[in-house]
């Protein structure tokens, strides 16, 4: 199924690289912010030349890199369909992004898909499981249990009563190891959970 879906975003930008083309460019610098997590979408980013990544900023301190975007690729193509950024896009190396705004690649989308049987609902759908997915990659390559659960519950908040071994699942945790983690947390401040 996630084969699938990576294959449509696949397929799908075939159809948004030509809404770029003559678009206006922005260059960066090397650690430059394209945007910050809160701003409002106004603008979709083609990457031209080298790698923006999206980051999320920890509690802790610690940053959280849900994608890096390179040559070819939307920038947070989730986006397109939501009001502000929920991460902050940073250059990775000297980049070069082509814009074009939200809704006008929108309208661009939508057209192209009623003309080549695509559904801008199902590239939508595709985006954000592929965010989802993103997020979760990046939250299992965290090494210990608790900066996972310290990561997950920083985004999506602790769960509904029975729901912590689909947590233990979606961070790569066994349930006992979790539980023990909780059980550690509860120990030290009992209201936390």
């Amino acid at each position: 199924m996630t084969r699938v879906k990576l294959n449509m975003i696949e397929i799908m930008s075939e159809y948004w690289a030509h809404c770029f083309d003559g678009a206006p460019e922005r260059s960066l610098h090397e650690g430059e912010t394209l945007f910050r997590r809160g701003d409002q979408v106004e603008w979709a980013f083609l990457v031209r030349v080298g790698q923006i990544s999206l980051r999320r900023a920890l509690k802790d301190g610690g940053l959280l890199t849900l994608h890096t975007a390179s040559a070819t690729e939307l920038v947070a193509e989730a986006s397109l369909f939501a009001d502000c950024y929920h991460c902050d896009a940073v250059a990775e190396v000297p980049a070069t992004v082509s814009l074009v705004s939200k809704t006008e690649l929108k309208g661009l989308l939508e057209n192209s898909a009623s003309s080549d049987q695509l559904s801008v609902k199902a590239f939508e759908s595709t985006a954000r499981e592929l965010q989802n997915l993103r997020t979760r990659i990046e939250i299992m390559r965290l090494r210990k249990v608790a900066d996972r659960l310290d990561a997950y519950l920083e985004l999506y908040g602790s769960p509904e009563l029975g729901g912590w071994v689909r947590v233990a699942d979606w961070i790569g945790a066994s349930p006992p190891a979790l539980y023990r983690e909780l059980a550690e947390r509860r120990t030290k401040k009992p209201d936390l959970l």
